[in-house]
């Protein structure tokens, strides 16, 4: 079974910077992709950014020139290094692992981190 975890999320003034994992366990096919997702009080869920297994990364407008994806494909993990925080990038973090198998695409969820970005 696949199973995310996420870490490092928290507490951050203004400006500063955050950095999130995402661990995943289970089995999988090599080829998927990996996204961050964030979800703010009252809003609906929106993807951040994506990373697949080659490395090609896409972000959201919002967030480009400040939030970097990454990932360690032999340790199963993607990384978020946020920069730049703003009061608005205040949310629950959620990882997700999406690939097709089978001929079915298939979602996977963490259970997500809280980002806080206040004085």
């Amino acid at each position: 079974q696949v199973q995310l975890v996420e870490s490092g999320g928290g507490l951050v003034e203004p400006g500063g910077s955050l950095r999130l994992s995402c661990a995943v366990s289970g089995s999988f096919p090599r080829d998927n992709a990996m996204n961050w997702y964030r979800q703010a009080p009252g809003k609906e869920r929106e993807l951040v950014a994506t990373i697949t297994t080659s490395g090609s990364t896409n972000y959201a407008d919002s967030v480009k020139d400040r939030f970097t994806i990454s990932r360690d494909n032999a340790k199963n993990t993607a990384y978020l290094q946020m920069d730049s925080l703003k009061p608005e990038d205040t949310a629950v973090y959620y990882c997700n692992l999406r690939f097709i198998q089978r001929f079915r695409l298939l979602n996977y969820w963490g259970q997500g981190t809280q980002v806080t970005v206040s004085s």
